[in-house]
Protein backbone atom coordinates (compact mmCIF):
# COMPACT_ATOMS: atom_id res chain seq x y z
CA UNK A 1 0.00 0.00 0.00
CA UNK A 2 2.42 2.40 0.97
CA UNK A 3 4.57 1.59 -2.23
CA UNK A 4 1.43 2.24 -4.34
CA UNK A 5 1.12 5.72 -2.78
CA UNK A 6 5.08 6.69 -3.08
CA UNK A 7 5.04 5.37 -6.73
CA UNK A 8 1.52 7.57 -7.41
CA UNK A 9 2.91 10.85 -5.34
CA UNK A 10 6.30 10.72 -7.58
CA UNK A 11 4.07 10.43 -10.63
CA UNK A 12 1.87 13.28 -9.73
CA UNK A 13 4.98 15.76 -8.96
CA UNK A 14 6.88 14.71 -11.49
CA UNK A 15 3.58 16.13 -13.92
CA UNK A 16 2.87 18.67 -12.26
CA UNK A 17 6.80 20.07 -12.06
CA UNK A 18 6.91 19.61 -16.12
CA UNK A 19 3.44 21.37 -16.62
CA UNK A 20 4.09 23.95 -14.16
CA UNK A 21 5.93 26.31 -16.93
CA UNK A 22 3.58 25.01 -19.77
CA UNK A 23 2.14 28.96 -20.57
CA UNK A 24 3.52 30.87 -17.63
CA UNK A 25 6.81 31.91 -19.36
CA UNK A 26 7.37 33.46 -22.48
CA UNK A 27 8.47 31.59 -25.14
CA UNK A 28 11.97 32.03 -26.83
CA UNK A 29 10.78 33.01 -30.05
CA UNK A 30 8.00 35.07 -30.12
CA UNK A 31 5.07 33.58 -31.60
CA UNK A 32 1.67 34.75 -31.18
CA UNK A 33 -1.35 32.37 -32.38
CA UNK A 34 -4.75 31.07 -31.00
CA UNK A 35 -2.46 28.81 -28.45
CA UNK A 36 -0.23 31.54 -27.22
CA UNK A 37 -3.02 34.01 -26.84
CA UNK A 38 -5.55 30.84 -24.35
CA UNK A 39 -2.37 30.08 -22.44
CA UNK A 40 -1.57 33.80 -21.58
CA UNK A 41 -5.43 34.33 -20.75
CA UNK A 42 -5.48 31.33 -18.68
CA UNK A 43 -2.08 32.39 -17.24
CA UNK A 44 -3.46 35.42 -16.17
CA UNK A 45 -6.24 34.41 -14.69
CA UNK A 46 -4.44 31.81 -12.49
CA UNK A 47 -1.72 34.66 -11.55
CA UNK A 48 -4.07 37.67 -10.98
CA UNK A 49 -3.94 37.20 -6.78
CA UNK A 50 -0.03 37.05 -6.49
CA UNK A 51 -0.62 40.41 -7.59
CA UNK A 52 -1.75 41.54 -4.06
CA UNK A 53 1.48 40.61 -1.88
CA UNK A 54 3.81 41.56 -5.06
CA UNK A 55 2.35 45.18 -4.67
CA UNK A 56 2.73 45.17 -1.36
CA UNK A 57 6.15 44.27 -1.07
CA UNK A 58 7.15 46.99 -3.93
CA UNK A 59 5.26 49.30 -2.18
CA UNK A 60 6.82 48.38 1.07
CA UNK A 61 10.95 48.98 -0.36
CA UNK A 62 9.80 52.03 -1.79
CA UNK A 63 7.44 53.71 -0.15
CA UNK A 64 7.90 52.21 3.53
CA UNK A 65 4.88 49.93 5.60
CA UNK A 66 2.64 52.39 6.24
CA UNK A 67 1.80 53.10 2.34
CA UNK A 68 2.31 49.33 1.54
CA UNK A 69 -0.60 48.59 3.63
CA UNK A 70 -2.91 51.11 2.21
CA UNK A 71 -1.53 52.25 -1.20
CA UNK A 72 -0.15 48.55 -1.65
CA UNK A 73 -3.15 46.93 -1.25
CA UNK A 74 -5.31 49.28 -3.50
CA UNK A 75 -2.53 49.07 -6.56
CA UNK A 76 -2.25 45.01 -5.99
CA UNK A 77 -6.49 45.09 -6.10
CA UNK A 78 -6.47 47.11 -8.66
CA UNK A 79 -3.68 45.43 -11.03
CA UNK A 80 -4.93 42.07 -9.84
CA UNK A 81 -8.52 43.13 -11.22
CA UNK A 82 -7.30 44.14 -14.82
CA UNK A 83 -5.15 41.33 -15.08
CA UNK A 84 -8.02 39.08 -14.08
CA UNK A 85 -10.43 40.82 -16.55
CA UNK A 86 -8.08 40.75 -19.53
CA UNK A 87 -7.10 36.85 -18.64
CA UNK A 88 -11.13 36.00 -19.01
CA UNK A 89 -10.91 38.13 -22.20
CA UNK A 90 -8.43 36.72 -23.97
CA UNK A 91 -9.32 33.22 -22.94
CA UNK A 92 -12.73 33.84 -24.27
CA UNK A 93 -11.67 34.84 -27.50
CA UNK A 94 -8.29 33.35 -28.34
CA UNK A 95 -9.83 31.84 -31.52
CA UNK A 96 -9.96 35.78 -32.66
CA UNK A 97 -6.61 37.87 -33.82
CA UNK A 98 -8.42 40.81 -33.04
CA UNK A 99 -6.74 44.07 -34.53
CA UNK A 100 -5.18 41.50 -37.26
CA UNK A 101 -2.81 39.75 -34.50
CA UNK A 102 -2.96 37.83 -31.61
CA UNK A 103 -0.73 40.17 -29.47
CA UNK A 104 -0.68 40.86 -25.86
CA UNK A 105 -3.28 43.60 -24.12
CA UNK A 106 -1.31 43.48 -21.03
CA UNK A 107 2.69 44.19 -21.50
CA UNK A 108 4.05 45.13 -19.16
CA UNK A 109 4.47 42.07 -18.06
CA UNK A 110 2.51 40.47 -20.67
CA UNK A 111 2.72 37.18 -17.67
CA UNK A 112 2.73 38.06 -14.14
CA UNK A 113 5.87 36.14 -13.64
CA UNK A 114 7.72 38.53 -15.61
CA UNK A 115 10.39 40.86 -14.50
CA UNK A 116 8.38 44.17 -15.43
CA UNK A 117 9.40 48.05 -14.90
CA UNK A 118 7.23 49.27 -12.70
Amino acid sequence: MMKKLFFAAVVLSLIVSSATAAFCEEPAEKLDGPATKLGRGLCNIVTFPMEIPEQISRTNNSDGPFAAGTVGVLKGLGRGIIRACIGVFETATFFYPGAGHYGPILKDPEYFLESSNF
